[in-house]
């Protein structure tokens, strides 16, 4: 295969895993840390904000991918200063060598468990359109606590959610006017993941290498080999469940196409990739109203 040709394939292959060393562990680390990427989600950012504060996370690190509009003035506005940091991030780094990208999120995910992993009991790598619901407990914290030491990374689900019928923009926010989701969170989708920091070795966007043998646990302490977690008997959502608002409503998935993949080179297929998910998620669906049920319990017991 001629050079040009191969060099222009790994154009296409960004550089999606990244190594290091985990960050070593702090007297009475605690409580669970989120890490997101950002770039211009105002709309919807202040309400993502509020729900994981009721939540009891501990900590957002946000990675601010250059936006340009109150992405960041409503996370402030909703997060105390000791609970949010937000780091500039808007580079875009390749490897000289062969030209390939280095995935901006993977590189996020590690700089957080590198820099700051050492505080916290978990480190959540999620995006500004899921949501980490808590389905019996009154935190994530709390939902979490069942599972001993030896559980060191944590594989959630999508649960999928689809249009629902909104042309725009719902007045009243995504959690309570989405709630018809995919009826079969294990078709064809993917994960996101909870890892304890101070064991994480390696990082990619939808898995983390956290020692050998490679395993991950489900949200009842469970653990599979990692090959194995797409497996239907690797379903759970018992304690805590990954809610993915993926498409919000007809106008914005729009947007979402229109604004392109990660990767300049997959533009072209980005919309039929795109649309099949959407195919994949609405063909089937149930009502899902776990994320409400949580902010009610939440507001029985007088949470502020």
């Amino acid at each position: 295969m001629a050079p040009l040709l191969i060099n222009a394939l790994l154009q296409r292959i960004k550089i999606g895993r990244v190594g290091l060393t985990p960050p070593r562990p702090l007297h009475g680390r605690h409580g669970v840390a989120i890490a997101l990427v950002v770039r211009n989600e105002e709309r919807h950012i202040g309400e993502w904000a509020r729900f994981h504060r009721l939540a009891g996370v501990r900590h957002v690190f946000v990675y601010d991918d250059a936006s340009s509009d109150r992405t960041v003035a409503e996370l402030r506005q909703n997060f105390s200063a000791e609970q949010l940091t937000v780091i500039p991030w808007g580079q875009r780094l390749i490897d000289r060598s062969l030209g390939r990208p280095i995935h901006n999120q993977v590189l996020a995910y590690a700089h957080a468990a590198a820099n700051f992993g050492g505080a916290y009991r978990w480190l959540a790598c999620i995006d500004a359109d899921e949501f980490l619901v808590p389905v019996q407990a009154t935190s994530i914290d709390a939902a979490l606590a069942h599972l001993g030491a030896e559980v060191v990374n944590v594989s959630l689900p999508w649960h999928m959610f689809g249009r629902c019928g909104h042309q725009g923009p719902p007045t009243g926010g995504v959690v309570a006017n989405y709630l018809r989701r995919a009826e079969r969170p294990m078709q064809a989708m993917n994960f996101k993941c909870l890892v304890d920091p101070c064991r994480l070795s390696g990082v990619r966007v939808h898995s983390m290498d956290t020692g050998r043998p490679a395993l991950t646990w489900n949200d009842q302490g469970v653990p599979f080999p990692l090959a194995q977690r797409k497996r239907p008997n690797f379903y759970s959502a018992v304690h805590l469940q990954l809610n993915h608002y993926y498409t919000r409503s007809a106008n914005e998935l729009e947007q979402k196409i229109g604004r392109g993949p990660n990767l300049e080179a997959k533009r072209q297929a980005y919309r039929r990739k795109v649309m099949r998910t959407v195919a994949r998620i609405e063909a089937h669906t149930l009502e899902d109203r776990q994320a409400l049920t949580f902010l009610e319990r939440v507001a029985g017991q007088g949470s502020p």
